[in-house]
């Protein structure tokens, strides 16, 4: 006799209530597998994916074929586990890298070798691995029962970070923006750090902040970051830079920022925007003892980190290949992409007050419809229905206490699909705000 589902009690620990269905990351993960379906004729501009490049896709493919051809690399790649730190190759490659990128930084010549070495990277499951156990570090109940909280001096900021935390208590503390207005074309914003607002009290465990920002394209100077940076510093708290579009790679800035790393600096990298989100691979650059915690994570947690993504990329690293093909190819390939969404949006939405924050970097476009009637998840929802995905501007708040109504007039739109489903996607959102305007 089968056994009723419906009639099994099944009790969870608090820590379940971290996988909640309010999720936002988890309602863009649900979408991209709607997403799927063949039945629906799915505009896609809300989830993270990266576009598909055929340069870049023939450059995997190649290093594919390498390993698969030579005697035992394939059968080495699938049958062994790494150390818990990571492919020691990948991370020898990746200390030559780094120390010719970051040696301006360096006092002198001499001490360049020494500005990172193998004990200051760790490769992770992915970046959402490598934030999961980061921000658990540095923040929630420390020893004598203190509480600390990660600081996010600018919101909005990626989604996935809302969920992470293990305790009951909320885990960031955000601050809102400067929001400046472009007096050369009105069409365009930009967020700016108010550093006279930041509260860096002894409850901050860490400062968090991405470059370029997922959702808005934001990208923070090198003087907003040597100021953080500085911060940081003075008060004996790391800074997490959230580099997965950014440098050294994947590289997708528009604007002029200089790679920047010190032992006080935790630098976190994916491979994800290089075109590969399937193989789940994050980079974390950081002091030695941060490294210890991480790499100690990795075998509690998942024995070791995968090793196909690694095995891809590290002949790339070795050659010097993949710095110039993340200048040449992949950063000019979205730009052009976001030179071209930018133009559908003027040409479907004149006369909607809409703004759009200045696109500076990574894959997305943060539309700002100034006194929305109705709220950015209403608007969302209306979107899905009619097979146009995007994301609600409010999931994109983490800590910020204030009910702010500008986070419920915005939304994230990727321009990474193809330039079909961009056009008939940013044509349906348009009517929609129309509509919205018109008629609520």
């Amino acid at each position: 006799m089968a056994n009723n589902s419906n009639s099994i009690n099944m009790q969870f620990s608090k820590f379940s209530n971290h996988f909640n269905a309010n999720s936002g990351i988890l309602q863009l993960m649900n979408d991209l597998g709607e997403a799927v379906n063949p039945d629906v004729e799915w505009q896609m501009l809300g989830g993270g994916n990266p576009a598909s490049i055929p340069h870049m896709e023939a450059i995997f493919r190649e290093e594919m074929m390498h390993f698969m051809n030579e005697p035992r690399e394939f059968e080495s790649m699938i049958g062994n586990y790494d150390s818990p730190q990571g492919s020691h190759r990948l991370i020898d490659a990746l200390v030559n890298l780094f120390n010719n990128m970051f040696e301006s930084h360096v006092d002198s010549r001499e001490n360049r070798s020494s500005l990172i070495n193998p004990g200051n990277i760790a490769i992770t499951n992915g970046s959402q691995a490598s934030f999961s156990i980061l921000f658990n570090l540095f923040a929630g109940e420390f020893p004598g029962g203190r509480k600390k909280k990660i600081l996010l001096p600018m919101a909005p900021e990626y989604i996935g970070y809302n969920d992470v935390g293990l305790g009951e208590d909320p885990l960031f503390i955000s601050n809102k923006p400067i929001i400046e207005h472009q007096t050369d074309d009105s069409l365009f914003y930009k967020y700016r750090v108010d550093f006279d607002s930041l509260n860096i009290s002894d409850s901050i465990g860490a400062i968090c902040v991405s470059r370029p920002t997922n959702p808005t394209g934001n990208v923070i100077t090198d003087n907003e970051l040597s100021k953080l940076s500085g911060i940081a510093q003075k008060t004996g708290i790391p800074l997490i830079l959230d580099g997965a579009y950014g440098l050294p790679f994947p590289n997708i800035i528009f604007s002029d920022a200089k790679p920047v790393w010190n032992e006080n600096t935790i630098l976190c990298l994916s491979l994800s925007k290089l075109g590969l989100p399937g193989v789940r691979t994050g980079i974390v650059v950081a002091h030695e003892k941060v490294i210890e915690k991480l790499t100690g994570a990795n075998a509690i947690y998942n024995l070791s980190p995968g090793r196909f993504g690694p095995a891809l990329v590290t002949r790339l690293v070795e050659n010097q290949e993949l710095i110039p093909l993340c200048k040449k190819v992949i950063k000019l390939y979205y730009k052009e992409k976001s030179i071209h969404a930018i133009s559908l949006i003027r040409q479907s939405m004149n006369g909607l007050p809409v703004q759009v924050h200045l696109s500076e970097g990574a894959i997305f476009l943060w539309l700002w419809f100034k006194d929305l009637p109705i709220s950015s998840e209403t608007l969302y929802q209306r979107l899905k229905k009619r097979g146009v995905m995007v994301i609600s501007g409010h999931h994109f708040f983490p800590g910020l206490i204030e009910d702010w109504k500008h986070m419920h007039q915005c939304i994230r739109v990727s321009y990474a699909a193809d330039n079909i489903q961009l056009e008939k996607g940013i044509e349906i959102i348009a009517k929609e705000v129309r509509r919205a305007y018109h008629s609520g």
